[in-house]
Order: C-alpha cells, then sequence, then structure tokens
C-alpha cells in the first residue's frame, strides 16, 4: 500500500489501486492540480499542460509522434478546407455568443428575431419530407445482421432513410446477384465523421459497396471496422484527421476513383469543411473530372449551435439575404433552442407567426428599464424559442443547399426522419449533373 495512490474511492470502498507520483501521496489522476497556468497542448487540445511544464511535456505527448506523422502524409494541407479567413475573425464560443445577444438592446433583439421571420418565409419553404426506408435495407432493419454490433432501432432508421434518399436519387443502386455490367456501381464510398463506421456498415452490408475510406480525427474501438475488414471483397482504410486539414485528391487510393461521400451527424462547421473537401474551389478548374470525381453526396447535418462565420461555406447568401457576421452569431447561438425542449415534439403544425414586438402597457415603468434581452428570453415560451431555433437551423442548411446549386450539382435539402426519431433530421442530398 505504500506504493499506491492514498485516494479513497467511496463507491468502490478502497483506495485507488494506481501508482505513486514522484514525492506525492498520490497518484496523477487525484494529486491536486498546480495552482500554476493551465493551457492547452499546442499539439493536441483535447488536454492541458502547466505553462511552466509545457516545454517538457510536447517531448512526451502522446499525440506528438501522430502529429508528426501526419505532417508528412501528402493529403495533410493544413486548413485546406478551413475557407478564407478575412480579418476579425474568429471562434465564438457559446459564452461569447449568449453574451453578445444579452448585450443587444430590446429593440435590436426584436428586429433580429423578425429578420429571420422574413428570411425564413421567403426562402425556406418546401423542405419536404422524406424518411424512406429502402427494401435493401430489410437485413438491417429486420435485425438480420450480425448480433455483436450494436443494434438501436432510431439509428438504423436514420442510416436506412440516408441511404433510402440517395437511392431515390438515383445514386445508389441495389447491386444485381446475376448483374455483370459494374457501370452503374459505386466504386468507392468516404464517410466523413465517421465515427464507429455503422452508417458505413449499413451501406456495405445491403448495397455492395467494397471499397471504403472513413475519415475521423479521433481514435475508436471498432467493431464496425473489424465486420468490414472480414469481408473479403472490402478495401478499408481509415484516417485519422481533421477534415480541416483533409486534401482528398492527394488521397493515393482515391486517385481516380469516382467516390460517393457521406456523412451521418456532421457536428457544425464539419459540414461545411466536408463540401469543400469535396467540392472546393481547388476543383473547379481542374482539366479533368479524375482530379475531383465525386458522384454524390449525402450530409445529415447537426449541431449548428457550433458553426462558425469564418468556415460558413455561404456567406455571400448571408450577406445578401441582410444576415451580417454578428446576426450569425446570434443565430447559431438561437439553434440550440430547437433541440433544449421535448425532443419528440413535432412542432410542423404550429403557429409560427408569433408576435416579440414591445408593449410598454405590460410593464410597469420602473420594470422597463430593467427589463433585458436575458429577461425576454427567459419569458419566451419555449415552443417559441424552439420555432426560432429551427427557423435559424433551416436558414442555415438552405445556404449549404443554395451553395451546391451554384456549384452545378442537383441537390435537394429534405427531412429524412421524423423528430421524434431525431430532431436533427436535414439531409443534404446531391449528384453530379447527368
Amino acid at each position: 500500500m505504500e506504493t499506491h495512490c492514498n485516494f479513497w474511492l467511496p463507491k468502490k470502498k478502497r483506495f485507488c489501486a494506481n501508482t505513486l507520483l514522484k514525492d506525492s501521496q498520490f497518484c496523477g489522476n487525484h494529486t491536486q492540480r498546480s495552482n500554476g497556468q493551465w493551457i492547452p497542448c499546442p499539439i493536441h487540445p483535447s488536454h492541458s499542460v502547466l505553462e511552466e511544464n509545457l516545454q517538457s511535456h510536447l517531448k512526451r505527448c502522446p499525440f506528438y509522434k501522430q502529429a508528426q506523422s501526419l505532417l508528412l502524409q501528402p493529403y495533410y494541407q493544413e486548413g485546406i478546407n478551413a475557407g478564407k479567413e478575412q480579418q476579425g475573425d474568429q471562434n465564438f464560443s457559446s459564452e461569447m455568443k449568449r453574451n453578445a445577444v444579452h448585450s443587444m438592446t430590446l429593440f435590436e433583439f426584436s428586429q433580429l428575431i423578425n429578420k429571420i421571420k422574413s428570411v425564413h418565409a421567403s426562402v425556406c419553404n418546401d423542405i419536404r419530407h422524406s424518411f424512406k426506408i429502402p427494401q435493401a435495407c430489410d437485413i438491417w432493419t429486420n435485425r438480420q445482421v450480425n448480433r455483436t454490433l450494436p443494434f438501436q432501432e432510431k439509428h438504423v432508421m436514420q442510416q436506412a432513410s440516408i441511404l433510402g434518399n440517395l437511392e431515390e436519387f438515383g445514386v445508389l443502386k441495389v447491386k444485381s446477384e446475376t448483374s455483370v455490367d459494374d457501370d452503374d456501381d459505386v466504386p468507392a464510398v468516404v464517410e466523413f465523421g465517421a465515427g464507429r463506421g455503422y452508417l458505413t456498415q449499413v451501406l456495405a452490408d445491403c448495397y455492395g459497396i467494397n471499397k471504403i475510406l472513413l475519415v475521423e480525427r479521433k481514435s475508436y474501438k471498432l467493431k464496425a471496422d473489424r465486420s468490414l475488414r472480414q469481408k473479403e471483397s472490402v478495401t478499408l482504410e481509415r484516417l485519422r484527421i481533421d477534415i480541416e486539414d483533409l486534401k482528398l485528391d492527394a488521397v493515393e487510393s482515391l486517385q481516380g476513383v469516382p467516390y460517393l461521400a457521406i456523412g451521418k451527424h456532421l457536428c457544425g462547421p464539419a459540414t461545411d469543411m466536408t463540401l469543400r473537401c469535396c467540392i472546393g474551389e481547388q476543383c473547379d478548374d481542374s482539366p479533368s473530372e479524375s482530379t475531383c470525381p465525386m458522384i454524390g453526396l449525402a450530409i445529415a447535418t447537426c449541431c449548428h449551435h457550433l458553426c462558425q462565420w469564418k468556415h460558413y461555406i455561404n456567406k455571400q447568401y448571408m450577406l445578401n439575404s441582410g444576415i451580417s457576421k454578428d446576426d450569425f452569431n446570434a443565430m447559431t447561438w438561437f439553434t440550440s433552442w430547437a433541440v433544449d425542449a421535448d425532443h419528440g415534439s413535432d412542432l410542423s403544425g404550429t403557429d409560427w407567426s408569433f408576435d416579440l414586438q414591445i408593449r410598454e402597457n405590460e410593464h410597469v415603468e420602473s420594470d422597463l428599464n430593467t427589463y433585458q434581452v436575458k429577461d425576454m428570453v427567459k419569458n419566451m415560451k419555449a415552443v417559441d424559442r424552439a420555432v426560432v431555433g429551427l427557423m435559424c437551423k433551416d436558414i442555415i442548411d438552405v445556404g449549404r443547399f443554395m451553395w451546391l446549386k451554384e456549384h452545378r450539382l442537383e441537390c435537394e435539402l429534405v427531412k429524412y426522419v421524423l423528430s421524434n426519431i431525431s430532431p436533427e433530421n436535414r439531409l443534404l442530398v446531391a449528384r453530379q449533373k447527368s
């Protein structure tokens, strides 16, 4: 016990069994933090380090070798998909966005809400429901798959509908066992923000895709990877890299290979970076189709509160709609209202014409002097906040949809599942024009 940590674990009713740090009575997990200045590790900000220990930490940081190896890869190009940064652009945290909203006057806040309602009414009226469960996915929807793979019905419904919409859009076709003509097959699939790879797993099981590239910056224990690698016909490659830094046409295995790009719940700016990665300006002047041979795309958007102005794909659309950078930051903060209430509620029949005008006769004069935007937000009905949040999410996604159209793609923005399956139910589907 003299070599073990002296921290008592009340739930386990014993002392911690980890080894003591030098000159300490505790292990690294339970030693008291120094009062010195803690800063994010510059190699990987997932952990922090004492500023005075920074130089020694950099030599032994577990992410150091990974970062050095990544720098040597031909497909790594720092910030290639981040968007053109302009003077004054920076990342805004949720706290910064909230503080900016709360610092508005009541009139400015009301004007912004009215602007959101007006823009939404003019550009977001035709987002149709498209919940598609294709017959090809029967082995998953009927639970006739490998029992060692996790099965959650709500996720399977989402994965199946993403693929069903691709099939309806003419990008995916069910592979016939008797067919010898592979001209219409999808040669390769790139899943962005792949996580554990279960969307690709369903795609491989149901449509016979045999060349797969998974892009994810985090490391996972991957049952889907193991299952896919067991398929003799499948070639699987996983890249641990930020989408922001991925030069896709430099990936050796994709050279000259047409591919389908997919992503389920690509958080915030990851959607914008993926669009640039696949259809970015670096492809516009390409003399041959093989340099950037994307044949189709399906991205389920997510976490709009994380979106950043400097990464957003269609700033001009926002500016043309009268939405400034400050308005955009406020809107991204509003989007969290869409999912902070009952996730199972369906707002499709809700009256979206609520009125936020300030009426002086509702408050005594003394209250008006202290009444602020944060009070107005607090007093809004939950359903009204949810409606504002959904409007903002739609406006952001419609900008992405319009950007795809400007790049000569056939595309749709649809509600691919019901809101009681997932409140994050918008799907961008696109393909090259035939």
